[in-house]
């Protein structure tokens, strides 16, 4: 009967590690669907190459006020690119693996239309910290995941 008992707790034992694992798979992969902080976008983060990148794909306000447009990059520093739809504007530049679940690389922050030395570090599978630096001032905001 203990070797029953035994027995019965290893493969309870066994099964709940095997549930609790494409959760603990999942903590270290950035890759999905985030709103921000402020949740006035959504942004698919993916693979590119070794690293990650990120393009917006929804907003709360998608039509611009002022021109009853979908809203576009006017705020870049490149005219050519201030008529290109924000939805679709990649804002993680190609950051790349900087120990344990963070990455490093360039963020493109659409409010100033500037690039930013950043970096996106997973807190929890649901959390995404993602910050954005100039010289040795630094700014954060965490994102939740949608998907």
């Amino acid at each position: 009967m203990a070797c029953r008992i035994s027995i019965a707790a290893a493969w309870t034992a066994a099964a709940a590690l095997m549930l609790a694992a494409p959760m603990d798979a999942r903590a270290g992969d950035p890759t999905g669907v985030w709103l921000t902080q402020q949740g006035d976008a959504r942004v698919r983060v993916s693979r590119c190459g070794s690293g990650m990148c990120g393009a917006i794909i929804g907003l709360r306000d998608p039509i611009d006020d002022e021109t009853g447009r979908p809203a576009t990059d006017k705020k870049n520093p490149d005219p050519s690119r201030r008529n290109r739809p924000l939805i679709g504007t990649q804002l993680i530049l190609g950051m790349q693996p900087a120990g344990g679940d963070k990455w490093s690389g360039r963020i493109y922050n659409a409010d100033d239309g500037k690039i930013y030395a950043g970096s996106i570090q997973l807190i929890s599978a649901s959390s995404l910290k993602v910050e954005g630096c100039v010289a040795m001032f630094c700014g954060s905001e965490t994102w939740t995941r949608v998907r």
